[in-house]
């Protein structure tokens, strides 16, 4: 049985409020025979990354479905996900236990209310509960589905025309199965938008799949206009 993933109360539009995507765009990006990544890029928000070549787009069908069966939204600006498995499934993005890498991203414009209140921990939080205060308000809240959080990675992030944020590399255990999480979470230089990525599987396939994975959340690019 799957287990679904927490995603953090405290995140910046609250529980799964997640998105529909607007316009996909992949080129290859190898000059001569078959491209080692894929280029996957969301113009109109200028932001975009890569991917194997060998890994499966989700429809927007069926990461809409997970979404929306997860109490989340599908009202926002863009989306796309991965999965490097031969049995890609969207569910892998909610859960625990995938035994290969899953790739997710979105692009949100957030309300006056989380644009005013945003903070470096806030976007630390924005899956899971990553920062020192998210961990503590999550358990205070009684829920011990989450365990044995470990800190890989904390990087602050600052990138052209005011654009910044972070990158966490993290592991948690979810009702006994541990996964281990690389992500990236950058806003715009008045706070308006999120730009976000993450990569998860469990442990040992992060470990075997690290260069794949780290080529994933490093290329991650957003052009700010200014």
């Amino acid at each position: 049985m799957t287990n679904t993933a927490f995603r953090s109360a405290r995140g910046l539009v609250g529980g799964l409020a997640l998105l529909v995507a607007t316009g996909l765009v992949t080129a290859g990006l190898s000059g001569c025979g078959a491209p080692a990544y894929t280029y996957v890029a969301d113009s109109a928000n200028s932001t975009y990354y890569k991917v194997p070549t060998g890994w499966h787009a989700i429809s927007q069908s069926s990461i809409d479905q997970v979404l929306t069966s997860g109490g989340g939204s599908t009202n926002g600006i863009w989306i796309t996900a991965f999965d490097a498995g031969k049995s890609p499934s969207a569910s892998n993005f909610l859960s625990f236990g995938a035994a290969s890498p899953f790739v997710f991203s979105e692009v949100l414009t957030l309300s006056q209310d989380a644009s005013n209140g945003l903070s470096y921990d806030g976007l630390r939080d924005f899956m899971l509960p990553v920062s020192a205060t998210g961990r503590e308000d999550y358990e205070a809240s009684g829920d011990t589905s989450l365990s044995g959080f470990s800190s890989l990675r904390d990087d602050t992030i600052t990138a052209a025309n005011g654009v910044h944020g972070v990158r966490e590399t993290y592991q948690y255990t979810y009702n006994g199965v541990s996964d281990t999480f690389d992500q990236v979470a950058l806003t715009n230089a008045d706070q308006t938008v999120v730009y976000f990525l993450i990569v998860h599987c469990t442990n040992s396939c992060f470990t075997h799949n690290e260069a794949n994975i780290n080529t994933i959340v490093s290329s991650f690019t957003v052009e700010s206009p200014t």
